[in-house]
């Protein structure tokens, strides 16, 4: 096998690619500093019981491990940040008011999400800690629509749901809540033949609940029709009204309704939400509330966020703009360096020919030039 063939999902991010990915992580960090989330940087890989501390079985299939040579205990390559920052707000900061982070890395997934997706996606995301209320889900879902229209899409729809309805239906029926991990697989893919044929042994009223909830798509409509068909737990009448409160604080933004859409993590507890962009069927951006996971770090906070894979925008992007730049050469003339240190200044991008040689950069547009004329160096434009 060739030296420079990568694995499979991995790939080396190019010029052109590298820096559109740049300048959008740039805006979305600028823009969650107006917020006022503070930026954390947690490591890349830890110790596999910290990084799964209140997570569910389905992030430690995503994770890569490996052995401390220092200590001899199982390490782990991070699949998601979340967790992380809730160790930080739990354990590091421990404070008592609301904090707000944002983070951007690497993670590593063992398996692809999707057919072309990557393995190592580049995720950016920002968490409330510490308000329970719906006015933190609703300033998470603004941040997460206000971040996807600086990248470049002002088209997008948000998508509801909320774990609590299924977390209420399998509280009450035991045998239900043994099969927790297909149920969740099956609703996520609306597979009714898989549904029929694991709810038969169930109860009556679990039976209707599960096969209803993948019918239940749509507008805000769906939310009356929910209340009609799910059994009346005091949990899914809660969980309905979130939903529709936070429906009205969207604003002008287009919102649909999916009580089965529940591909965020195990670890989620409350309201969840998924955005959608023109052009991919998979959501570009996904979050939700998960207030018991401080709890493995010692300190339960009412929590909710969201994350999004910078890789993923990139590609969905059009080619970045060249941006227009100044060619000079190279020579040993005070004034001429000095004149280039200035246009730097300035923010303009110029770039020296060495000798014997031509800049051939896809990035750049060259054009202007640096000339020699009557004792000065002056810019000229080309063609």
């Amino acid at each position: 096998m060739p030296n420079w063939l990568l694995p499979e999902n991995i790939a080396d991010l190019l010029p052109s690619e590298a820096r559109k990915i740049e300048e959008i992580r740039r805006l979305i960090l600028d823009n969650f500093q107006l917020y006022g989330y503070e930026l954390v940087m947690p490591p890349l890989l830890e110790y596999r019981e910290s990084l799964l501390a209140g997570a569910g079985d389905d992030l430690d299939l995503r994770m890569f491990k490996l052995v401390d040579q220092l200590s001899g205990r199982t390490m782990a390559v991070r699949a998601d940040m979340t967790t992380q920052a809730a160790r930080i707000d739990a354990h590091l900061l421990n404070r008592s008011s609301v904090t707000r982070l944002c983070y951007a890395g690497s993670v590593l997934h063992t398996r692809p999400s999707g057919l072309h997706a990557t393995r190592e996606p580049l995720q950016i995301g920002a968490e409330i800690y510490g308000h329970a209320g719906l006015e933190a889900d609703a300033e998470i879902q603004q941040l997460a629509m206000h971040s996807l229209l600086l990248a470049g899409f002002p088209e997008s729809r948000l998508d509801l749901s909320h774990a609590g309805i299924l977390s209420a239906i399998l509280q009450r029926c035991p045998l239900a809540a043994g099969h927790q991990l297909e149920l969740y697989a099956l609703l996520r893919a609306k597979d009714m033949p898989g549904l029929e044929s694991i709810c038969a042994a169930f109860d009556s009223t679990t039976r209707a609940a599960m096969l209803a909830m993948p019918t239940l798509y749509g507008g805000i409509e769906v939310l009356e029709e929910a209340e009609r068909i799910l059994p009346p737990y005091p949990e899914i009448k809660s969980a309905l009204e979130d939903l529709k409160s936070l429906s009205e604080l969207a604003g002008r933004a287009s919102v649909t309704i999916d009580l089965a859409d529940l591909s965020g993590y195990q670890y989620e507890s409350g309201a969840m939400f998924a955005i959608f962009v023109p052009g991919l069927p998979n959501a570009v951006a996904r979050g939700g509330r998960y207030d018991h996971v401080g709890e493995a770090f010692g300190r339960a906070r009412p929590a909710t966020g969201f994350s999004m894979d910078l890789k993923e925008l990139a590609r969905l992007l059009p080619p970045a703009d060249k941006k227009r730049s100044i060619r000079a050469p190279w020579a040993r003339d005070t004034r001429l360096n000095e004149k280039i240190t200035d246009l730097r200044k300035a923010g303009e991008i110029v770039i020296q020919n060495l000798p014997g040689h031509e800049n051939d950069q896809e990035e750049f547009d060259c054009d202007r030039v640096l000339e020699l004329e009557n004792g000065e160096w002056i810019i000229k434009k080309l063609g």
